[in-house]
């Protein structure tokens, strides 16, 4: 069962995810959601897209394709970045300036998906349609349509990969894992964390997996910005409290490919055994490190056909349409149910890499 990041679960997760199984009851309510109609615009008009700072390719590659795929369908773009601080207040006011300059459209990758309510609003009062890209935007009414990949099946797909790696390497367990999650003003770490554990408390539940450490929730488990350096220290600090006897690590749940790697390298520096690492987003570096059997897993969420797809609902609002949607009833953002457009990811290990990127100009070559 998909289960969805509500307002309760961005601010609570930790009680939600405690290894406990109530999880399934109230994350996917919500009567309805109807959207802003689309009245059609002027087929040159500007686009706003506003995305979070540079944190992982993916975002980079989102910002390109942005620029090239809008300006390609006849629409002025203004693209912007959120800068490298902590604080939302960039993309707030690149969002406020977007609403100024007249934009039809206000494609938002979310910095810090509750504070953005403000300017969302002002957008809407404007006339603007806006869409959550990557990230639900919660606790506000004033979102029309969300897209992204299955965030909760990224999850799911993590926990399995996490499983059948570790007994890939040792048939039976109990196998020791330690959980890491994302930043916890991203709406989509708690839904990866969920999804993970969706799969994963059953065996902790049995005992066959144990979490050495005893971190289990979300806000223990966390990585503030999704800063490499941060999943590093804090895996540091769990080799040295945890693991500096004969104990063995056995798998590590990292959310991301950035993580993955800082996660391997603190466990390099200790001179351990590689344990199992999952990850997401297909980084370059990642897939490298999969193909020479250090990461296990990645997941494939192909950013070029989310922006292609982005810009598709886009097209559909210009003409007066009214964009497809195949989701209306999962994603409440804690004020209403949001129509979304789910993608579905894809898990990737060294086994099938060479088909899952065949088609990646970038990634087929480090396969071979």
């Amino acid at each position: 069962m998909r289960r969805i990041l509500t307002k309760a679960l961005t601010v609570g997760a930790a009680a939600v995810l405690a290894l406990g199984a109530t999880a399934c009851s109230n994350e996917r309510q919500g009567e309805g959601g109807d959207s802003a109609p689309a009245k059609g615009f002027a087929a040159n008009s500007l686009i706003g897209v506003a995305l979070p700072s540079k944190t992982s390719e993916n975002w980079v590659l989102a910002g390109d394709q942005f620029v090239n795929g809008l300006k390609d369908a006849g629409f002025k773009a203004d693209v912007q970045y959120a800068g490298a601080s902590t604080t939302v207040a960039d993309q707030q006011g690149q969002i406020s300036t977007m609403v100024t300059k007249g934009a039809k459209v206000i494609v938002i990758g979310a910095t810090d998906a509750a504070q953005l309510s403000t300017q969302v609003k002002q957008a809407k009062e404007a006339g603007a349609i806006v869409i959550a890209y990557d990230r639900l935007l919660t606790n506000t009414p004033d979102i029309d349509y969300y897209i992204a990949y299955d965030n909760f099946k990224v999850g799911q797909l993590q926990g399995r990969a996490l499983l059948d790696g570790m007994k890939a390497k040792k048939p039976t367990g109990p196998w020791n894992i330690e959980l890491f999650s994302g930043s916890p003003d991203d709406n989509n770490a708690g839904v990866f964390f969920n999804g993970a554990m969706d799969v994963l408390k059953p065996y902790i539940d049995k005992g066959d997996v144990v979490v050495g450490s005893g971190q289990a929730d979300v806000k223990q488990t966390a990585v503030q910005g999704w800063k490499g350096e941060n999943a590093q220290q804090r895996m540091d600090s769990l080799l040295t409290s945890t693991y500096s006897g004969g104990k063995t690590l056995d798998g590590v749940l990292s959310p991301n490919d950035t993580l993955a790697r800082a996660i391997l390298t603190s466990v390099k520096g200790a001179g351990k055994p590689l344990p199992v690492v999952t990850g997401q987003d297909s980084e370059a570096e990642s897939v490298k490190s999969i193909m020479a059997g250090e990461q296990y897993s990645t997941i494939n969420k192909d950013t070029r056909k989310l922006v292609a797809d982005t810009i598709k609902m886009i097209k559909s609002l210009q003409s007066g349409g009214t964009p497809q949607v195949n989701d209306s009833k999962s994603y409440n953002n804690g004020v209403k149910v949001v129509p979304s457009y789910l993608l579905p990811p894809v898990i990737v290990t060294k086994a099938n890499a060479a088909e899952a990127y065949a088609n990646d100009p970038k990634l087929a070559p480090l396969t071979k």
